[in-house]
């Protein structure tokens, strides 16, 4: 278990600092991802009005699902979170225990966004409502997102 001291200095990370992180992981990887995939397929790969196959071939789910999925899972391994988290500063931990998350518990967690999704996001807008932020992923693994507990605001008091 980490030291007490240390685990009092956090606060569960609320729904929108973890949007906003979602917000630059997903920027990140599209970086990374787009341009590979416009190499492979050329400009029709983005065309609007495309009716094909949802994936478009082998490179495509490896570039689409599988590269993001393994990429994210190692950030949480390695770092307990991805560049966006580390942006705002936050980590996942074990629930239960304060400790970094398991391997195990990263891989269920990406696979319980999957699941999180499935009723119309609700398990993912649960983190706005839920008392320990956790949104249904987190539930599943067993895991939290915590911040630096901020500072107190500075105050005056009118003249």
């Amino acid at each position: 278990m980490q030291d007490q001291s240390a685990l009092q200095q956090l606060q569960y990370a609320g729904f929108w600092i973890r949007t906003g992180a979602t917000i630059v992981d997903t920027i990140l990887l599209l970086l990374v991802t787009y341009p590979i995939l416009f190499v492979i397929y050329g400009p029709s790969y983005f065309d609007l009005n495309y009716e094909g196959a949802f994936v478009r071939g082998g490179a495509d789910f490896i570039i689409s699902y599988v590269l993001p999925a393994v990429v994210v899972i190692a950030f949480w391994v390695a770092k307990q979170a991805t560049p966006g988290k580390m942006a705002v500063s936050c980590k996942i931990l074990d629930a239960r225990t304060g400790n970094p998350p398991s391997g195990g518990q990263c891989v269920i967690r990406y696979l319980g966004y999957i699941v999180a999704m499935l009723p119309l996001g609700l398990g993912i807008l649960w983190v706005a409502v839920d008392r320990r932020k956790q949104g249904l992923h987190d539930k599943i693994a067993g895991t939290v997102v915590v911040r630096q507990r901020q500072p107190e605001e500075v105050r005056f008091d009118p003249a």
